[in-house]
């Protein structure tokens, strides 16, 4: 994908033919090129992204203490690692577009992509590697199908009656046997055997499933209120991209006399946060949170996301309170029609360094959650599911600010968010976010409280699913 959008911006023939307005011209070749590439690079981030800190993850044996100790760590590192690439690529590549060339910008990540894909095959007789579970998919469908199969057949009350493997090794490849919970017990009739559930001896897996596949199912579900709760933290970090940068825009864009910083550059800020933030939770936070929970990660990692929601809140009031200040001083000096006022762009900065805070809380803390609550054959699926948060949080911010736009324009008024925010009341929508996010707060407490952590059989995967070439 990379490959195409640097030919896309060097080649002669690949290039749109521009007038002196910047307004291009591309042919069809040129557009489906660009376009090409853009698709590969969403696909291929789309493979790599819930499954690389799960791979990373894997490489930690869970029957030794140290190692499994050292596991949290990663997270925290792999996060950070993710920001410093934002970082290089958010100044030294955003110079090199603007002062060097396009070509130049695409070419240079796509050398380091061709570089890391190098690097991580150069690594493969190292790896710990997990077999294959087969789809996910299919194993929840199957176990939804016999559930409803047997909508009428009675669970028993003891539930080691449950069809479960004789063997040591669970019937799911790559995956422990986990042990029977309690919740959700309609799913139960899956793994209840019948006659008819067996074809001339053969278990047919449509009709009857073991309790670790039942569980597996389990677990998704458990996991889908945490997740839900995720995505109002999403919609209050999307705003970085958005309202934030409006608010910006209508400041001193100044940094000395001359050299005016755009309103989008400041989110480097938030990328700085994380990076700042990262090596003081893991060095200091952890080990001094250590001593009065006494959990080895310092905090579960309920706890930890429960912080970083919190944190956020605080963002949106930092972000409100000064947006009525700018709004003082736009009433106070009738600077309405003023473009920029005075008052520094970097009064915002408090507000993404919150965030980023935020995110080494929560984001960190779901990334580990949903890797360590998920079933061992559907880590990547949960990973996924984590990272669809960000999707889901985009479009409940635009949703919002529709509904808003529609709602707060009504009878003629300028509405919350107009064009000229001098004229409007964006810190309502900020105080509207901090209070969705307080709610948000007490539905994840209570989703929390009543969490069932999964149980799984033995210490480790084992040597019959994990393999050193």
């Amino acid at each position: 994908g990379m490959t195409l959008l640097t030919l896309s911006a060097s080649l002669h023939q690949l290039k749109p033919q521009c007038s002196e307005k910047d307004v291009c011209h591309p042919t069809g070749l040129q557009t489906g090129v660009f376009y090409m590439g853009l698709y590969l690079i969403a696909l291929g981030t789309g493979g790599i992204k819930p499954c690389v800190s799960s791979f990373g993850a894997d490489q930690f044996d869970d029957s030794d203490e140290v190692e499994k100790k050292h596991k949290s760590s990663f997270f925290n590192w792999f996060y950070f690692s993710i920001n410093i690439g934002a970082l290089v690529a958010s100044t030294v590549l955003v110079w090199i577009q603007t002062n060097v060339g396009w070509g130049w910008g695409f070419g240079i990540p796509a050398v380091a992509m061709a570089v890391a894909v190098v690097s991580f095959f150069s690594g493969t007789r190292l790896y710990r590697n997990q077999r294959p579970g087969g789809s996910p998919l299919t194993r929840i469908c199957q176990v939804l199908v016999a559930s409803f199969r047997k909508f009428s057949v009675q669970v028993p009350d003891d539930k080691s009656l449950l069809y479960e493997t004789a063997e040591e090794e669970s019937a799911v490849r790559g995956s422990r046997k986990l042990d029977h919970t309690k919740q959700l017990s309609f799913f139960d009739k899956a793994a209840v055997e019948t006659q008819s559930d067996r074809i001339k001896g053969s278990v047919n897996a449509w009709r009857l499933c073991t309790v670790t596949q039942v569980e597996e199912l389990k677990s998704i579900v458990r996991l889908l209120p945490i997740l839900a709760t995720g995505i109002i933290f999403t919609t209050v970090y999307s705003q970085m991209g958005t309202l934030f940068v409006l608010q910006g825009n209508t400041m001193d864009l100044h940094l000395g006399s001359s050299f005016e910083i755009p309103s989008a550059s400041l989110s480097l800020f938030d990328t700085i946060s994380v990076i700042f933030w990262v090596p003081i939770y893991d060095r200091i936070i952890v080990p001094c949170a250590r001593r009065f929970t006494g959990h080895k990660n310092g905090f579960t990692q309920l706890q930890r996301m429960a912080i970083g929601l919190i944190i956020s809140i605080f963002a949106m009031l930092a972000a409100g309170t000064l947006e009525v200040a700018r709004l003082r001083m736009v009433k106070k000096h009738g600077l309405y029609e003023l473009k920029h006022i005075p008052m520094s762009i970097f009064w915002q900065v408090p507000q993404y360094f919150i965030i980023g805070c935020a995110e080494v809380f929560t984001f960190v803390g779901q990334l580990e959650f949903f890797y360590e609550q998920a079933p061992d054959a559907m880590r990547s699926l949960c990973s996924a599911l984590s990272l669809a948060t960000v999707a889901l949080g985009n479009y409940l911010s635009t949703m919002l600010v529709n509904i808003v736009a529609d709602v707060s324009t009504r009878h003629g008024n300028p509405g919350w968010i107009p064009d000229n925010l001098n004229y409007g009341h964006l810190h309502y929508f900020f105080w509207l976010l901090a209070a969705l996010s307080v709610f948000n707060l007490g539905g994840y407490l209570l989703v929390a409280k009543w969490y069932t952590y999964k149980k799984p059989i033995g210490t480790g995967i084992g040597p019959s699913t994990h393999t050193t070439p």
